[in-house]
């Protein structure tokens, strides 16, 4: 019985103090990538990690240890929780403006709609425009997916289908300041605001597809009837507006491009979650086991491999009937 006991402390304590740790490691992450001086931001990782490191050899005592560990955590959180998101800074040029949007009734016109005139991925003509619908234009939504590497990670952007007008597409990034790349650990800190991009399609996904050496895209209808779709645009359009007004930090966990989307929906009507919905190179599964996705009888695996569109949107590329040329064929679209 005794042995048991000492297993069971061990394996407290060991669990305890992993937690410690990994706040340090938190913490230090904090510093290093959130700290407002940057010349600064290594030497003040630098110094919290030794500071902690001290504690632990001069300070007596399990408890007492831990209570210093745990409290210089406690002060790091405390001052990043003061930290706040920004619609003011020298953003990329592809992320100068956020969109947002006036409904008076049936009708919806969207402000900063982009549509930028590309000639490599980085060197393009910056074009905001103003666009007008109605909501009974809106017929139904499909979703793009893109990798850029990992088959488990990936990007959705969903496309509004309209009559008579070009698709509305909402993608959701980080919206990067001049100078800035993406980093995976430092989506997990306070590195990024997010951004619900508006765009036309010639710009969202021809970008991937065009521009894009390394970066699959794969298109699909997802069933939905003109009423549901309508109903998402406008959840959509309300997150577009909040954000026009007051930024909000991005999070590589909690507030990404596919977690925002489940966030739309109203509580009770959230979809069941799934370890797909945050590994989200596995969505496309997901919403097809669900029956969400059009696929025309076609198991998954074939689906995909059909819906990759990546040979027509470069033959496509300059057609005013992109979208049109892009869907042809493929399942789920009809014929």
């Amino acid at each position: 019985m005794s042995h048991l006991v000492r297993a069971i402390k061990l394996l407290g304590w060991t669990l305890v103090w992993v937690v410690a740790l990994s706040c340090v490691a938190w913490a230090t992450g904090a510093l290093y990538y959130d700290f407002p001086l940057v010349a600064l931001r290594l030497p003040a990782s630098i110094a919290f990690v030794c500071l902690l490191v001290a504690t632990t050899i001069f300070v007596r005592g399990t408890m007492l240890k831990l209570l210093s560990i745990l409290s210089g955590f406690a002060l790091v959180v405390f001052w990043w929780l003061t930290l706040r998101p920004s619609n003011d800074r020298h953003w990329q040029p592809d992320v100068a403006q956020t969109a947002w949007a006036e409904i008076d009734g049936d009708v919806v016109t969207l402000h900063n709609v982009r549509n930028c005139d590309y000639r490599t991925e980085t060197d393009y003509v910056p074009r905001w425009e103003t666009r007008t619908l109605r909501l009974s234009q809106i017929t139904g939504l499909d979703l793009v997916i893109n990798y850029w590497g990992s088959p488990y990670m990936a990007h959705p952007i969903a496309s509004f289908q309209l009559t008579d007008a070009p698709p509305i597409c909402f993608s959701i990034e980080t919206r990067k300041e001049i100078g800035e790349n993406y980093s995976t650990i430092g989506g997990l800190y306070r590195q990024y605001e997010l951004i619900y991009v508006c765009a036309d399609e010639r710009d969202v996904i021809r970008v991937r597809t065009n521009y894009r050496d390394s970066e699959d895209v794969y298109l699909y209808h997802i069933v939905a009837s003109s009423v549901q779709a309508r109903k998402r645009f406008l959840g959509y359009v309300k997150t577009l507006n909040a954000l026009h007004t007051s930024a909000r930090w991005y999070n590589a966990v909690t507030t990404n491009c596919t977690t925002s989307i489940r966030a739309q929906h109203p509580t009770n009507e959230r979809t069941p979650w799934d370890w797909r919905i945050l590994v989200n190179g596995k969505a496309d599964e997901l919403l097809y086991e669900r029956g969400l996705i059009a696929h025309d009888g076609l198991r998954f695996p074939e689906l995909k491999e059909r819906s990759r569109i990546n040979q027509r949107a470069r033959a496509a590329d300059q057609d005013p009937d992109f979208s049109t040329r892009v869907r042809e064929g493929l399942p789920g679209f009809g014929r």
